[in-house]
């Protein structure tokens, strides 16, 4: 176990959301992502579409990843990082398995804590799928990991208009809420009317969009909890996956024959 876990306490909301905390080795996975993403995105040549302005601020830009023949449609990835870390960077590698499903992919930054709040965020991943949709004909599928599944959840809900036919938020954060109560809402300043029009849960899944919600089956519990409050207010099916934590769950987006990219294009 990492000698660096907190002791246990309750109330404890920054224990609650404390993943790496709870994962061996968890200081290694960031290395490890950035060098198999520039990786990927070297072998995959002219099919890497790099850094499209889809917005006005400077972090609005998305890489595109092509598929070898027509695409059939396309996934959009969004990055996680408790809104305020990471960028498209360092996914690229996770586009493999949609490419070898025929998938074009998009991976959109965004401004990100102090700089925006959530709710501006929302408005920039909505600006990037209206984008993605003039470039790639077909159905949209939009994922995304942890506050990137929280994005991606926001662009099914039914209070936003995005040209997506499915979403599947992988570990989300739905309801803001609990995360109010911690240390890194000092630089997320989360407040309960932002918690209430930013939290998929709260809002109901757009007509026309399905959903299915997909979490590691080793994650934190307060994960877990966010995970199925999603899937029972959406009235859609989740998945807890076997001998995942919240590191390796996305893992399953570069293998085309995993059940997680088997979601992704179900019923499109």
């Amino acid at each position: 176990m990492p000698q660096s876990r907190p002791p246990y306490r309750w109330p404890d909301p920054d224990r609650d959301y404390a993943n790496g905390d709870f994962i061996p080795g968890a200081a290694d996975y960031p290395a490890r992502w950035t060098a198999k993403a520039a990786a990927f995105r070297r072998a995959l040549g002219k099919r890497a579409d790099l850094d499209l302005a889809y917005g006005p601020s400077p972090r609005e830009k998305l890489d595109l990843f092509l598929p070898e023949g027509p695409a059939k449609g396309v996934v959009i990835f969004v990055h996680g990082g408790y809104w305020h870390l990471f960028s498209k960077a360092h996914w690229s590698h996770l586009a493999a398995g949609s490419l070898g499903r025929g998938f074009a992919v998009a991976m959109p930054s965004y401004t990100l804590a102090p700089a925006a709040r959530i709710a501006e965020m929302t408005a920039e991943i909505a600006r990037a799928c209206w984008f993605v949709g003039t470039r790639v004909p077909g159905p949209m599928v939009v994922t995304g990991h942890s506050a990137g599944g929280h994005l991606a959840a926001r662009m099914g809900n039914a209070d936003l208009a995005v040209p997506v036919a499915r979403v599947v938020p992988i570990s989300p954060l739905a309801e803001l809420g609990p995360l109010m109560a911690t240390e890194m809402n000092q630089t997320l300043k989360i407040d309960p009317g932002e918690a209430d029009a930013e939290s998929p849960a709260r809002h109901p899944l757009r007509d026309g969009v399905t959903a299915h919600v997909w979490v590691g089956a080793e994650e934190r519990p307060a994960f877990l909890w966010q995970a199925r409050a999603l899937s029972e207010e959406w009235s859609c099916p989740w998945t807890a996956d076997p001998g995942h934590n919240h590191f390796s769950v996305i893992e399953g987006l570069a293998d085309p024959g995993s059940p997680l990219c088997e979601v992704l294009s179900k019923g499109l």
